[in-house]
């Protein structure tokens, strides 16, 4: 099962009004126009006012930890962005963070081919009282708000399932961190590591590039434009 991550309007995310990285490609090389979703306006409001009665609802839900205002635009005219990242490059920038914290622990040389989420410093980074520099990025976070707080919440989304949700402003943040800390480069060469897909069997640091790169481009978009981030599987 492949990963994708969509930035935009949540209401057109969930009428499936949008192209992820494949679809766009198949589309492309036959020269076809955007797919546009062929809507009836009466259930297109329908799914846009049920993700402002969810956003509300959320809101309620956090009471005094409430970060001011769930606010973005969810018009189904509203810009979309969308990258994959694949498990393999998303599995691989989660645990090079949770290494990163962890420096006394040395990282797999590659993705280990079970279960990653078991891995032995993401676990300390998830550990209870641990105050993780990269939050936002290892504690399997799904969706992201385009709101400013720091910590991280389980909750419902607008499809009824239970998600841990963060925020885009400090995942922006963290990621940048993450650069700082390790890597320390610009944004030139960091668009040059998302150019490529890494092979599978490519050392895990060439994966946690590829995904960097694309994560940290659309979480750039994601607070520029004041849209959720989600992760698609």
């Amino acid at each position: 099962m492949g990963l994708d991550v969509y930035v935009g309007p949540l209401a057109r995310y969930y009428a499936g009004d949008w192209e992820n990285v494949a679809e766009r490609a198949a589309r492309e090389r036959v020269a076809a126009p955007p797919r546009r979703k062929t809507r009836d306006k009466k259930e297109s409001e329908r799914q846009r006012q049920a993700v402002l009665t969810w956003r509300t609802t959320l809101h309620a839900s956090l009471g005094d930890n409430a970060p001011g205002p769930l606010e973005w635009e969810e018009s189904f005219d509203a810009p979309y962005f969308t990258g994959r990242p694949g498990w393999d490059g998303f599995g691989a920038l989660v645990l090079w963070a949770a290494y990163v914290e962890h420096p006394t622990m040395r990282p797999p040389a590659v993705l280990p081919e079970d279960k990653w989420d078991n891995d032995p410093a993401l676990v300390r980074s998830n550990a209870e009282g641990f105050r993780s520099r990269y939050s936002h990025l290892v504690r399997n976070v799904e969706l992201w708000l385009p709101v400013s707080f720091t910590f991280t919440f389980e909750g419902e989304d607008v499809a009824r399932r239970r998600v841990v949700v963060g925020s885009s402003t400090t995942l922006a943040q963290q990621l940048a961190d993450l650069n700082a800390a390790t890597w320390k480069v610009d944004d030139r060469e960091v668009a040059i590591w998302g150019r490529r897909h890494p092979d599978d069997k490519a050392p895990l640091e060439l994966h946690a590039r590829y995904a960097f790169a694309v994560m940290s481009d659309l979480a750039r978009k994601a607070v520029e434009h004041r849209l959720p981030l989600k992760l698609d599987f």
